[in-house]
This record gives C-alpha cells, sequence and structure tokens, in this order.
C-alpha cells in the first residue's frame, strides 16, 4: 500500500502529458449541393487548442471548376469566454445564407458513398472505392480514387515540427476503355492550410441532380501543426462523374 501514491502520481502525470499535447479535430458536416450540381458546401466546427475559442468554417465549391464561389469560405471565430460551438455554428450559418440557403442544400444533400474517420484504424487512408449510389444490383461502374502525399519542404513553415507535404488525387479506371485521371495535384501549399504535415480520404459524396450531370466531392482529412499537437481540418475536391 505504500507504493500507491506513486502509483497514483505517475498516473496524473501521463494524463496531464496526453492532455498537454492533443490537438483538435473538426468534427464536419456534409451540407449538400445546389439543386443543379453546380455547388457542393460543407461545415466544418469545434474548439481551437490553445485558445479554447469555438469555431465554425462553412466552404461553397463551385463542382466545374473545383473553387471556392466568391465571398467564401466563411470563416467564424468566436473569440469570448463561454461561447459555444453553436453559437459560432449559428453566426457561420446567417451569413452563409445570401450564398445559397441551407434549405436548397438539405434537400439535395446526395448519397454519402463512403466514410472514414480521423480515427478509423482498419481502412486505407489513401484510397476509396466505392459504389456511386445505392442501387443494387449496381448499374454504375465502381468509383475509386486514390490520394499521394506530396513532400514540400519548402512550401509552409512548420517551425520544426515536421515536414510539409502537398497531395495528388487520382481516379482509377474501372471499367474498360477508361483512362486513370489525375483529378488535383498541389504545385504549391494554400496558406489556408498552414502547415499540412499529412492527408488521408475521409469520404465520397455523390449527387444525380435531375436531368444533370452526376458529380462528386472527395473529403480529405488534413492533418496539421496545431497549438497544442496535431489538428485536423477538411478540405473537398469536386468534379463530376
Amino acid at each position: 500500500m505504500k507504493h500507491l501514491p506513486a502509483i497514483v502520481c505517475t498516473a496524473a502525470l501521463l494524463a496531464a502529458s496526453a492532455t498537454a499535447h492533443a490537438g483538435d479535430t473538426a468534427s464536419v458536416e456534409i451540407l449538400g449541393f445546389s439543386a443543379d450540381g453546380a455547388t457542393f458546401a460543407f461545415e466544418e466546427y469545434g474548439v481551437q487548442d490553445g485558445s479554447g475559442f469555438a469555431y465554425a468554417n462553412r466552404y461553397y465549391i463551385d463542382t466545374a471548376n473545383d473553387s471556392f464561389l466568391p465571398g467564401t469560405p466563411i470563416r467564424v471565430t468566436v473569440e469570448q469566454d463561454g461561447a459555444s460551438v453553436s453559437d459560432a455554428r449559428a453566426q457561420a450559418k446567417t451569413q452563409a445564407q445570401s450564398v445559397i440557403s441551407d434549405t436548397v442544400l438539405a434537400d439535395n444533400r446526395g448519397f454519402t458513398a463512403g466514410w472514414n474517420a480521423v480515427t478509423e484504424q482498419s481502412a486505407d487512408p489513401f484510397r476509396m472505392a466505392v459504389s456511386p449510389r445505392p442501387v443494387f444490383p449496381a448499374i454504375d461502374s465502381s468509383l475509386e480514387f486514390r490520394l499521394t502525399e506530396l513532400p514540400m519542404p519548402d512550401g509552409a513553415e512548420c517551425y520544426g515540427f515536421g515536414e510539409p507535404a502537398g497531395f495528388r488525387l487520382t481516379r482509377i479506371a474501372t471499367e474498360p476503355g477508361a483512362e486513370t485521371a489525375l483529378v488535383h495535384e498541389d504545385s504549391t501549399i494554400p496558406q489556408s492550410r498552414g502547415c499540412p504535415l499529412g492527408y488521408g480520404i475521409s469520404g465520397i459524396q455523390t449527387f444525380y441532380p435531375e436531368g444533370g450531370a452526376p458529380v462528386f466531392a472527395v473529403m480529405i482529412a488534413v492533418r496539421k501543426v496545431g497549438f497544442e499537437g496535431p489538428d485536423h481540418r477538411f478540405i473537398a475536391v469536386t468534379g463530376r462523374l
């Protein structure tokens, strides 16, 4: 029994150490598409490590050219003690309704064909293959993407915490006569990513608009240097099926 205090103290130190080095992982929500599939939107939100401030970011992407709509992204950080994530999300939502209403997006959410949380240990973060919609027997060819991390030592300032990386995303040919296609490849690292250390495919969202061309959004988790440890944020790469 005389050793119990030492054991308790050691456990407390280990717990404190784990807490001290914990980054923050944003929650992510698919908001949906415009009725014609021309726009894709998603939201990430959480509490910043270090400051403890609640934040919410909304991204609105032109699926034809994989670029942000004018006036977006919408980023809200509530720099006020006691403010909740709900407060940040409500502010971001209010600001975003002039871009496209949440009602329209919710009516055209599309289909989450595949999803892996950043905590998933059994999945391949660099490959995802899915059926693009829940029709059985399948009437569509499989949809497969692969991600490759690209070392970019001069791409961002990481202050000795690791080597920055970009990524390449390819769509794999899954039917006879088709060719593997480059979907995205970083030539530089956008400043908005901070210091990205790694990437993983989180999910694939598809949408088949009535009378229009079907579209996809590949959700990618970005592991980046944070204040108290690695943070996770999300980006999307869009295109036509």
